[in-house]
């Protein structure tokens, strides 16, 4: 059987169907490379809460219209609208859109994204939680926040504080885009398809076991960088301090760390000590839910931050790409400053509760 469902707002932008003992989730947005709205978060997790008890459903495949992303990220044009005036809505979105992280993440059932094309900030929150996590050649992924003055979220710093040694600090601090070999290494994907394979894929997926249709179309993939430069990155980024970690990546005599220290520098100096400190609590804090917490509070903070609304204006509003960040420099960012945005928010805390993980999913 095959049809559409159709319910909640903005039905266009995410489209559900079934087919065989398959459901069918596609971002549709391609001209704003699927970009993440509240309707379409909301959207999703009543499919994924309907689908779980759907004994009809036996697996959930996620993927993006288009050929360039199953996700840029969220629509930071609203979040830029709603800092500028002190509103509440980009709260409330991220309420909402870290709760459906966290549903991802304990599915259970086989959730199956295809990460097809960019794949950065709200578009790893949804696929990169699941159980089945394929790339391709084509994929581009990343958790660019530093760049517009804000924090990795959507569970990102979770993610990449699992990451080996400290490659997860060098894709943070810098916002660095991997392609499938990298993210396969970071613990960001699971397994290489080629692109031109995900429509059959996809279809097989709908009448066949997980298992049996990743056998048939699972490849090695394209090289990529971080293996090699496992030295100079863990040795850098275990420093202390971002002041250090800069230090570190200029002397040690490496052009791409030099390259690393400049793309750093570049980054709001209070996002990139904001981000160190978020990944370095994320590795104590536990399940993915105690870090979402941490990120709920880290993202409502940024909201009054002065660079959350420069860095947008600069990357995305005006694109002159040339942020005033305040303050200017790493050394002048103090430790009250990074505090600020671990401070409990009382009764607007985000309290989420852990199930069952997703890995007890049998494919």
């Amino acid at each position: 059987m095959n049809h559409d469902t159709r319910t909640g707002s903005d039905p266009d932008h995410v489209l559900l169907r079934t087919e065989g003992h398959a459901a069918y989730i596609t971002l549709n947005r391609p001209e704003a490379l699927n970009a993440l709205s509240h309707p379409m978060v909301l959207r999703i997790e009543e499919a994924l809460t309907t689908w779980a008890d759907d004994p009809a459903v036996e697996l959930v495949v996620i993927d993006g219209a288009g050929e360039r992303a199953l996700c840029a990220g969220g629509d930071i044009r609203a979040i830029h609208a709603d800092a500028r005036t002190g509103g509440s809505a980009s709260a409330d979105f991220w309420r909402d859109e870290y709760r459906l992280n966290a549903l991802i993440a304990r599915y259970p059932k086989p959730y199956v994204a295809l990460m097809d094309g960019i794949v950065m900030g709200g578009g790893v929150g949804v696929s990169a939680h699941g159980s089945v996590r394929i790339v391709t050649e084509r994929s581009r992924v990343a958790m660019p926040e530093t760049g517009i003055g804000f924090v990795p979220d959507v569970g990102g710093t979770y993610l990449l504080a699992l990451a080996p040694g400290e490659l997860g600090t060098h894709l943070a601090l810098t916002g660095a885009p991997v392609g499938a070999a990298d993210a396969l290494l970071c613990g960001l994907a699971d397994h290489f398809v080629p692109s031109a394979a995900l429509p059959s894929l996809a279809r097989e997926l709908a009448v066949d076991r997980v298992h049996t249709v990743l056998e048939r179309h699972v490849a090695e993939p394209p090289a990529g960088s971080l293996a090699t430069s496992r030295e100079w990155i863990d040795h850098c980024y275990a420093a202390d301090t971002a002041e250090e970690i800069v230090a570190r990546l200029l002397a040690s005599g490496v052009p791409a760390a030099g390259d690393a220290a400049d793309t750093l520098r570049s980054k709001s100096p209070t996002a990139v000590k904001v981000t160190l400190a978020a990944l370095r609590r994320a590795r104590r804090l536990g399940p993915l839910e105690r870090v979402l917490e941490q990120e709920y509070r880290v993202s409502c903070a940024a909201l009054s931050s002065p660079d959350l609304v420069e860095g947008i204006r600069a990357q995305v509003i005006d694109k002159d790409r040339d942020p005033r960040w305040s303050p200017a420099a790493l050394e002048a960012v103090t430790a009250a400053d990074v505090d600020r945005f671990f401070a409990p928010q009382g009764a607007n805390e985000l309290r989420l509760v852990a199930t069952a993980s997703s890995q007890e999913v049998v494919w």
